[in-house]
């Protein structure tokens, strides 16, 4: 807990948690808006779209996002990128009194662009700024404050956006949280470029394959990226399917889909917790194999456990879910899927920035964005496919969590 309050670390966290509460609070208040309010019967390909273009800037600025966090002083650097934040919520508020859709897509668009640039940057200053025996808990903190920042703006923007005069409740907490979040960077330590003398590439394809190839040329670093990268291809395919398994499968009201992510990420913030304390601060793998069996033990019992839900007819509330054996079950196998995620995330990320060359490790950070964006399309990709081929829902999870056991052989080389 010295590490959360310190002035090496906390204006971080605090500058990565609001980043993130924004990033969800703008999509899912977007989302809402869309599907609810605007759309007119074309809600599912608008909301496919909307992912679709916060994600692109991963995949085409990654590389410029590294060279850039490791030619320049990154705390300075995350100031400017708070700054750009700010503006880019002035046009958020623009598109949302207008509820003009199109703008508001651009504006997604240049939140991921914000994220992109804000990446390399959180995750390389970790090392700069913590000693060896406290990063693994830097890395804990920052992806529990990041799963907490996901769950309430992804709330807030549901609740908030469709209420009487939401739209400018919306457009003044996105405002609020951008204008905290740059006066948080404010107070980031100073740190200086590691490679002042790098030359910054435009060419983005050529970079994008440089910097992911340099990144393959450490295979312990690179076998986290694709450790990490799997992480993010099997939570998408999780995630991203709650509000479809809560209504069609278990015939649920949309509060349990909420109680869903609340389960998922605080589950995520105790595993990331429970992982520090296990390891005592060492930067070592010992648990991540465990934990990826774990995520596959507790997937498929919720596969096993869904078939209780799946010839009912009336809509289950809140209270009535909750009552049921199968209900808790569910919730519990997903809350253990997450603390599982979080012992296997955090040791992966350490040990890529713990092991990077230093000059190089914005963009061996970038290298992996790169790989994960690649990671959760293809989950989209195959989702689909797996949906057109007959499979429901539950048989996905079941699918994934015995893929996902496979890869725990792959994982323990680390």
């Amino acid at each position: 807990m010295s590490l959360l309050c310190s002035k090496r670390f906390l204006p971080l966290f605090l500058t990565q948690f609001m980043g993130a509460f924004n990033d969800n609070l703008l999509k899912n208040a977007l989302v809402m808006l869309v599907t609810y309010r605007i759309a007119d019967g074309h809600s599912q390909v608008l909301v496919t779209l909307a992912g679709a273009i916060f994600i692109l800037p991963y995949f085409i600025l990654s590389a410029t996002s590294g060279q850039f966090a490791d030619k320049y002083d990154r705390a300075k650097l995350a100031r400017v990128i708070k700054l750009m934040e700010i503006a880019i919520m002035i046009m958020a508020t623009i598109g949302f009194v207008t509820e003009s859709v199109w703008f508001l897509l651009f504006v997604l668009f240049t939140m991921g662009v914000h994220s992109t640039f804000f990446g390399p940057i959180k995750y390389a200053l970790l090392p700069q700024h913590l000693h060896d025996d406290e990063l693994l808990a830097g890395n804990a903190y920052i992806e529990s404050g990041s799963f907490l920042g996901i769950l309430l703006g992804t709330i807030l923007g549901g609740v908030l956006v469709l209420q009487t005069g939401g739209l400018y409740t919306v457009s003044a907490a996105l405002l609020a949280v951008a204008l905290a979040g740059y006066v948080a960077s404010r107070f980031i330590p100073d740190a200086p470029a590691p490679d002042p003398a790098l030359v910054v590439g435009y060419n983005i394809w050529k970079e994008t394959w440089h910097i992911v190839d340099f990144a393959r040329e450490n295979i312990k670093v690179y076998r986290c990226i694709l450790g990490i990268s799997w992480f993010w291809l099997v939570g998408a395919t999780f995630l991203s399917q709650f509000p479809a398994y809560v209504k069609d499968i278990l015939h649920a009201a949309p509060s349990v889909v909420t109680l869903f992510l609340t389960s998922f990420s605080l589950g995520i913030g105790v595993g990331s917790l429970l992982c520090n304390k296990l390891l005592k601060g060492q930067i070592k793998s010992t648990y991540v194999s465990k934990a990826i069996m774990a995520i596959s033990f507790f997937g498929v019992d919720l596969y096993f456990a869904s078939q209780h839900f799946m010839a009912a007819a009336d809509e289950l509330g809140l209270h009535q879910f909750l009552m049921m054996f199968s209900g808790w079950r569910i919730l519990i196998d997903l809350f253990m899927i997450a603390v599982a995620s979080g012992v296997y995330i955090v040791p992966l990320y350490t040990i890529m920035q713990h092991d990077s060359p230093p000059e190089h490790r914005a963009r061996i950070i970038a290298a992996n964005n790169v790989v994960n964006a690649i990671y959760m399309v293809v989950s989209a990709i195959v989702t689909v496919g797996l949906f057109e081929a007959g499979f429901s829902i539950p048989d996905i999870f079941l699918l994934m969590s015995v893929l996902n056991a496979g890869v725990a052989l792959y994982i323990r080389r680390i």
